[in-house]
This record gives C-alpha cells, sequence and structure tokens, in this order.
C-alpha cells in the first residue's frame, strides 16, 4: 500500500467508514484519539473528509482501537474478510434518494424533561435551568465549547459540584418507537442517515443504549463532530456531499420549521414531523418514499 490511504472521490467514504466504525465501537472523537493517539484536528479533518489521503499508518491505528481492519475501513472487506456486498437501493417517484433523519423531536423525545429533574434535585427553577441551556446550546453543538465547561458552568448556576448534563439527558429522553419502526423500513429500501444539532459524544451514547436505531447508517452528521449546526448552510451542503446525492435526491425529516425551510432553500425535499402525532407523520413519510 501506498503512503495514503484513499483516492479522489474515496475521502468522504473513508471518513464516513472511520466514524461510522468510531461509533460502533462506542467511542467519542476524543476517545479514538486516545486510544490511537491522534490530535483531535486531525481526526476531525479525516472524518470530514477534508484530509484526502491519511497515511496507513494513522489509518491502521484506528483500524486497531475500533476493532476493524485497514481493508474494512477502506470498503474492500467487511468485517468477516468478505466483499461488501453491493445492496440495491430504491428511488422514490418524487425522486429521493437519501433520507436524513432529525434526532431530537423525532426518534427521541421528551428531552425537556432534563430541566425540570436537575430543578427538582437542586432547588433552583426549571427555567433557570433551561435559560442556561439555551444560552450555551449552539455553542456546544457547534464544538465551541465541550461538555466539561458546559457542565462546570451548569454546577456553578445549580449550586453543585459536579453535574453531568448528559446523564441527565440520556435518562430523560424516550426513544420514538414509531418512527423506529419506520427507520429500520426506511433503511431495507434507501440509503439514510442523521443530521442533529446534538452535543459531543450524544449520539453513540444513545446508539449504545437503544435510544436511536441500531443500524448500518450510511451517513451521520454530528454537528459538534463537524463544526457547523443547523439552520447553517454549511451542515446542509456538508451532509449533501457526504450524502453523495443531488439535493433534490435528499427528503429530510425534522420538526423544526427553521430547519426544513433552510434545506429546501437548497433544493432538499423536506416533511414536518409532529411529534404529538407520530403515526400520522409516518403515514406522510411513507407516502412520500412510495417507489
Amino acid at each position: 500500500m501506498n503512503e495514503g490511504v484513499g483516492t479522489a472521490g474515496q475521502e468522504m467514504f473513508l471518513g464516513k467508514a472511520i466514524a461510522n466504525a468510531r461509533r460502533k465501537a462506542g467511542l467519542t472523537q476524543q476517545e479514538l484519539c486516545a486510544k490511537a493517539n491522534l490530535s483531535y484536528s486531525t481526526l476531525a479533518k479525516i472524518e470530514r473528509g477534508a484530509i484526502k489521503t491519511p497515511s496507513v499508518f494513522t489509518v491502521a491505528a484506528i483500524a486497531e482501537a475500533t476493532g476493524t481492519t485497514v481493508e474494512f475501513l477502506a470498503g474492500k472487506e467487511t468485517n468477516m474478510g468478505t466483499k461488501a456486498p453491493q445492496k440495491a437501493y430504491k428511488t422514490s417517484k418524487t425522486g429521493i434518494k437519501f433520507v436524513y433523519f432529525d434526532v431530537n423531536g423525532v426518534l427521541v423525545r421528551y428531552y425537556q424533561r432534563a430541566f425540570t429533574k436537575i430543578a427538582e434535585d437542586t432547588g433552583v427553577s426549571p427555567d433557570a435551568v433551561e435559560a442556561l441551556f439555551w444560552h450555551h446550546n449552539d455553542a456546544i453543538c457547534r464544538g465551541d465549547m465541550n461538555m466539561q465547561e458546559f457542565n462546570s458552568i451548569l454546577a456553578k448556576r445549580v449550586g453543585v459540584d459536579h453535574i453531568s448534563w448528559a446523564d441527565y439527558y440520556l435518562s430523560n429522553i424516550d426513544k420514538n418507537s414509531e418512527i423506529h419502526n419506520l427507520v429500520n423500513w426506511v433503511a431495507e429500501h434507501y440509503r439514510f442517515g442523521l443530521i442533529t444539532n446534538i452535543m459531543s459524544g450524544l449520539v453513540s451514547s444513545m446508539i449504545n443504549k437503544g435510544l436511536l436505531p441500531k443500524l448500518p447508517y450510511d451517513v451521520i452528521v454530528d454537528s459538534s463532530e463537524v463544526g457547523t449546526i443547523k439552520p447553517e448552510v454549511a451542515i446542509y451542503k456538508l451532509a449533501a456531499q457526504m450524502a453523495k446525492v443531488e439535493p433534490n435526491e435528499i427528503l429530510l425529516i425534522d420538526d423544526g420549521r427553521t430547519n426544513l425551510i433552510a434545506a429546501e432553500k437548497l433544493g432538499w425535499h423536506v416533511l414536518w414531523f409532529d411529534d404529538y402525532h407520530s403515526e400520522e407523520s409516518e403515514f406522510r413519510i411513507r407516502q412520500i418514499l412510495e417507489f
């Protein structure tokens, strides 16, 4: 093998494969960096496809840390050492080839209960907790502030020595079982992924806990890893590049009107998900994905 791994047009696949292998191993970017002796910026650039030809030594270290192989990450083998089969995917009557699901408000719900639980445990008002959360949420989801910094600010605000927002979040959200069934159906017929404004490490934790479907996502656009959030144009352009389809071949399912409008302006198909009427939303999604 030459010094670099990957060629033009392949770097996005390699980055996606590394990100998926990391999540399946239950590792955050920081944890993988520690295991593979990499810098955070290097790994983040590889997963985004910004580094087109990482050295074979770097990819080998990532493979060892995630329990895979260089060949598997390069798309030449499955984990069993055989060639990966080519799956025949559908195209909907409306031209959709790729489906992106939002996380909060679509695949999981009731994260706001974490505000109330923190308030109950610390004696502050839920409004105070929620106000602090929203004041810093964009910075954390964009990766400008890490979880440790936010936990420190939150602990000071509620008057405790230590607190973990992730623990409160994960113990108070519920998976939306109805939409999970739909995701499994989509996975059988379409290429699909997640695009979410989320704090670092939470996607992996939700998958491991069964709060998100344990499926081979083609793409996971985690805002804290890509450095941009919905409804910023950059995250949609990156998501389209990672999906390897045209914007008008993507369907976004999201509960945020602003997020949907931004995607629609770029040519995406969009569908508003009504968490209070999940069955009706599921029916509409199946309709638009008829093939």
